[in-house]
């Protein structure tokens, strides 16, 4: 008898929504809306033939030369009946309600108000400033196209159409976010891309219910099959060539407006080792260095672990000569090998963060000394051998080689969980923790189609372009895991 409702709040809703559709649009409601907000303007001016309007309008959100120059000359010369007549700007529209008043206004639009005829304009002068192109910083190539995405959608769509000038390049527009209201752009080429992608996104897209959308990796977790996985599901990139070539392969872009980060869709595992620089290299060269890459992988997440497996539980493995150093730099430490090396690997994920947060040319100098210093007291203070501070090393700048930053954050918790499994279960723990891995990756999937595929499933002419990089004449065919509709990449066959 005392447990308290819940209220949905749906009635609540649906009357402020009513009663705010009801309300007559008249000056007084809409300065009042404005009210100390300092930003926010109303200038009054007449016409020639002594009509009054006024306008109203947020500073910061518009472009303050084109006000004079496209809406008070021409109102203050204007002799028509009709105010809108006299303004030669394309983006006008009539306000009819007061809620499409208020979002016009906070979106970069100029109102302006017909005292006499007591109606309302919008005219948008929306601001466009905002920084340039720049070079991208997450994934930094020396060879390939330099440009990167910037905070402006329609930059970013700009940036894309020019590398695939096609009429079948389809954008979808949507609008999430209750408080945002941020601006979602689904791109795809019509007639290659598999519908059930598309249908598929779309879906995922219209149903977030959310108030606040800013970053494109909020809109991934709402959007992933998986949300508890360390592994991501999308691949986010701020590079046009990137999305256009995945665009080409048959997947679907999302642009998220104020964001440079793209997400492509669907993705699998493999994804996140490929780098821009891959397909311009000479494929012998992409090939060695993508395997180089898995390599690095698999050794940043197994070395340290191995280590523990073999001082904790299976010392008889390890070699006589090797034996004999790791007794001696072992016999003054007071640490276990699994304490040992879990305090040496938090300390080195320390440096790591506190190098990236700092400024560039300090957090640099920050991760090469700090690297140094702590790992030479480490040894002189005997809490750690030297033989784990040059595997934790090695280890280290393994990790580094991954081009993906997200999956190189959860190759750090990956080898933390088959840390603990070597420290006490030996090798069998390690063997039991990447079957476990595998297991995981198995069971994820991206805009619903399996993770690792084109391994599970198998499709056999896309490992053409999967541990290498074969030579682009022989990659005469889309992904087969893809399932495009145009599976031949020539335009007329030989």
């Amino acid at each position: 008898m005392f447990r308290k409702r819940k209220s949905t709040g749906i009635g609540n809703r649906v009357e402020r929504s009513t009663s705010q559709k009801n309300i007559p649009i008249t000056l007084e409601v809409l300065r009042e809306r404005i009210d100390n907000m300092d930003d926010a303007k109303i200038i009054e001016h007449q016409t020639q033939n002594n009509k009054l309007f006024v306008l109203i309008y947020v500073g910061t959100l518009i472009d303050d030369a084109r006000v004079n120059e496209a809406v008070i000359e021409p109102l203050q010369g204007c002799v028509n009946e009709k105010i809108s007549d006299c303004i030669s700007v394309s983006e006008i529209t009539d306000i009819s309600t007061l809620k499409e008043a208020e979002k016009k206004l906070m979106l970069g639009s100029v109102l302006i108000f017909d005292t006499i005829e007591n109606q309302l304009f919008a005219v948008n002068l929306k601001n466009t400033t905002g920084r340039g192109i720049e070079t991208s910083e997450t994934e930094t190539i020396l060879y390939g196209a330099k440009d990167s995405f910037t905070e402006n959608l329609e930059q970013n769509i700009t940036l894309i159409r020019r590398r695939l000038p096609l009429t079948s390049l389809k954008s979808e527009k949507f609008t999430v976010g209750s408080q945002t209201e941020t601006k979602i752009i689904l791109m795809y080429i019509e007639g290659l891309t598999n519908p059930d992608f598309i249908s598929i996104a779309r879906e995922k897209i219209e149903s977030i219910d959310y108030d606040q959308i800013l970053d494109s990796s909020q809109l991934a977790a709402f959007m992933e099959d998986h949300n508890h996985s360390m592994f991501p599901q999308f691949q986010q990139t701020d590079r046009p060539d990137v999305c256009a070539f995945a665009l080409g392969a048959g997947k679907v872009t999302i642009l998220v407006d104020n964001t440079p980060f793209a997400l492509n869709a669907p993705i699998s595992f493999f994804h996140l080792f490929q780098s821009p620089e891959d397909y311009i290299n000479r494929w012998i060269v992409a090939s060695f260095l993508r395997i180089l890459r898995y390599f690095s992988f698999v050794l940043s997440l197994l070395m340290v672990p191995i280590y523990v497996a073999l001082t904790t539980h299976h010392y008889q493995m390890i070699p006589l000569q090797i034996l004999f150093v790791l007794v001696d730099t072992r016999s003054r430490l007071p640490l276990t090998p699994f304490w040992e090396s879990l305090l040496m690997l938090l300390t080195l994920e320390v440096i790591k963060e506190a190098s990236l947060r700092m400024p560039t040319k300090s957090g640099q100098m920050l991760g090469v000394i700090g690297g140094i210093v702590v790992g030479q007291a480490s040894v002189e203070a005997g809490f750690a051998s030297q033989v784990l501070i040059v595997i934790v090393g090695i280890s280290a700048i393994a990790s580094f080689l991954v081009p993906n930053y997200l999956i190189n954050k959860a190759n750090t918790l990956i080898q933390f969980i088959i840390l603990i499994l070597a420290s006490f279960l030996g090798i069998m723990g390690i063997f039991m923790g990447i079957i476990l891995l595998f297991v995981h990756l198995n069971a994820l999937t991206s805009l619903r189609q399996p993770y690792l595929a084109p391994v599970a499933p198998f499709y056999g002419k896309d490992w053409l372009d999967l541990f290498i990089r074969g030579p682009l004449v022989w990659m005469k065919t889309r992904p087969e895991a893809l399932h495009p509709l145009q599976k031949w990449r020539y335009s007329r066959r030989r």
